[in-house]
């Protein structure tokens, strides 16, 4: 690899951007496609899936084979709510991947002995979340059921553009949410791309039902292509 691809391959990454490197196998030619340049590439379709999946391989194309090598940040999972449907939520989510966090300033929810291999933050979502460098590539999903801690959360989430924010509560609930965001100046565009009610509709019950729910939600936002994430 030339020495001025690489030097662009590190800096993307270590600003937790995807990337990927395109090497056509006859020639040995390779080029960098940086994540927001793809829809101007040729073989955007094939990048972009490559992406989505964050896995490399190869492909035939009209200008020959190539090996797409993608680089992927690795996933983060930020839940405020050290609740029971996290007990599952966080486990299933370290199991995936992601590099899972709760958040909670309620010191009797948010414990060792309840969460004993999950990093925890007792500290409100101002103090705890902008360290967490929260970003294209994180999971949010709010489950306190107090405003007080999920409201500023969730604008911390929408501002930072997590690939997928959910929040836990009824209908009702969520119209109660949605009014407050907008008095605190939130658009409804913003409020939109809230998942509320929160994980796929499976008639989830139970705390570990519903937290599977939300990690399949999730999944679906992850490795599925826009139209079709929306759609399940």
């Amino acid at each position: 690899m030339k020495l001025d691809i690489l030097s662009v391959l590190n800096a993307e990454r270590a600003a937790r951007r995807a990337v990927a490197v395109i090497t056509n196998v006859e020639s040995g030619a390779q080029r960098l496609v940086k994540a927001a340049d793809v829809g101007k590439e040729p073989l955007h379709e094939l990048i972009e899936k490559h992406l989505r999946m964050a896995k490399s391989g190869m492909e035939e194309t009209p200008h020959g084979r190539v090996f797409i090598t993608v680089h992927v940040p690795s996933p983060q999972l930020v839940i405020t709510g050290a609740v029971h449907i996290s007990q599952t939520l966080a486990p299933i989510g370290k199991m995936l991947g992601y590099d899972v966090t709760i958040v909670d300033p309620r010191t009797a929810f948010a414990s060792i002995e309840r969460f004993p291999d999950v990093k925890l933050i007792a500290e409100w979502p101002d103090v705890a979340l902008p360290p967490l460098n929260v970003d294209g590539y994180t999971a949010f999903v709010a489950l306190t059921h107090d405003p007080k801690i999920d409201d500023p959360a969730l604008k911390h989430a929408l501002a930072r553009d997590c690939f997928y924010i959910g929040a836990l509560g009824s209908k009702k609930t969520h119209a109660r949410r949605v009014m407050r965001l907008q008095a605190a100046g939130l658009s409804n565009a913003e409020i939109a791309r809230i998942h509320a009610p929160i994980g796929l509709a499976i008639g989830a019950a139970s705390p570990a039902e519903i937290a599977v729910a939300i990690m399949a939600e999730i999944t679906g936002r992850l490795r599925l292509k826009a139209e079709k994430a929306e759609a399940a």
